[in-house]
């Protein structure tokens, strides 16, 4: 080997210090997984807390901290469920009925009025995408009033009628710019060769915008599944009969300013209230994370 080529060739790193770089590497990577799980935890602590206290009686939520239930005796549970002069199922059925229209109605209204705003041509309709953008800076509480003194000349109050038929209106303009951001990365040549083949505005938006949005379509269902369940300030308003509450008025129910609260009793309800709610995201997480992902992101 001559001199030139030894000159040439790199200069390999030691093992020792290959080493070193592996064990700064890892221990970079220990320490951030710890804090991580230390910031999961602090997340976290309120609703193991509360799982926990779910399990105790209302004298120990007081003087225990701790996140490990002595016992798993599920009597509170089953108090909690007929505690109230309404069985707590009652509430959850009417959560789920609520739920359930609302997702269908935001989905249908929602995506119609996207199509429209993407796909039709007609006068004005970058002034009323303007104006529907501007709904979104609107508090609700404004609103409030006027749409009260309206349900209750038409005889809706105490009905789920306030809660449900607004959301077949395309009235939730953040899944309507949500839809629309993702309409527009589909390709108008498939619009075109839709028009070509003899398909009018609503064989396309059935035939192809559907198909191709379903992850922005499942996001606008699940996040509307997720609000309408937490719902709490739209059922106060518009509802009064017990048995007509929803969960979240049901919890409020266990709460009691004037006489002793059930705080055991709102723990475990609180618990099964969340699972529709984890689970729903559980199984849709996938769905969820791509419509997010891919929303508003060019082809």
């Amino acid at each position: 080997m001559t001199d030139a080529t030894v000159a040439a060739t790199p200069a390999l790193p030691m093992r020792g210090e290959n080493d070193e770089v592996q064990k700064s590497s890892l221990f970079r990577s220990a320490l951030l997984h710890a804090v991580l799980i230390a910031l999961s935890f602090i997340m976290l602590y309120p609703l193991l807390w509360m799982f926990a206290s779910s399990f105790r009686t209302n004298g120990e939520i007081y003087n225990n901290l701790s996140i490990i239930p002595e016992t798993l005796n599920p009597r509170n549970y089953i108090a909690g469920w007929n505690a109230l002069k309404v069985s707590f199922g009652t509430f959850a059925w009417n959560s789920l009925i609520i739920a359930v229209l609302t997702v269908i109605g935001n989905v249908m209204s929602c995506s119609l009025t996207a199509f429209a705003f993407t796909r039709l041509n007609y006068r004005g309709r970058h002034f009323w995408f303007a104006i529907m953008l501007g709904t979104l800076m609107m508090p609700q509480h404004a609103v409030l009033i006027p749409q009260y003194v309206m349900f209750l000349k038409m005889g809706w109050i105490d009905t789920y009628l306030p809660l449900i038929v607004p959301k077949f209106f395309a009235c939730d303009a953040f899944f309507i710019f949500l839809m629309v951001q993702f309409f527009r990365q589909i390709p108008r040549e498939l619009d075109e060769a839709a028009v070509m083949d003899g398909c009018g505005p609503w064989r396309i938006y059935f035939r192809i915008i559907l198909p191709l949005s379903t992850p922005v379509l499942a996001t606008a269902a699940i996040f509307s599944f997720i609000w309408s369940w937490g719902d709490f300030f739209g059922p106060l308003v518009f509802l009064n009969e017990t048995k007509s509450y929803t969960v979240q008025l049901g919890l409020r129910s266990f709460v009691d300013s004037t006489a002793i609260s059930d705080w055991v009793g709102l723990f475990a309800m609180s618990c099964l209230a969340l699972l529709p709610v984890f689970f729903v995201f559980l199984f849709f997480q996938r769905l969820l994370i791509e419509g997010i992902a891919t929303t508003g992101m060019k082809r």
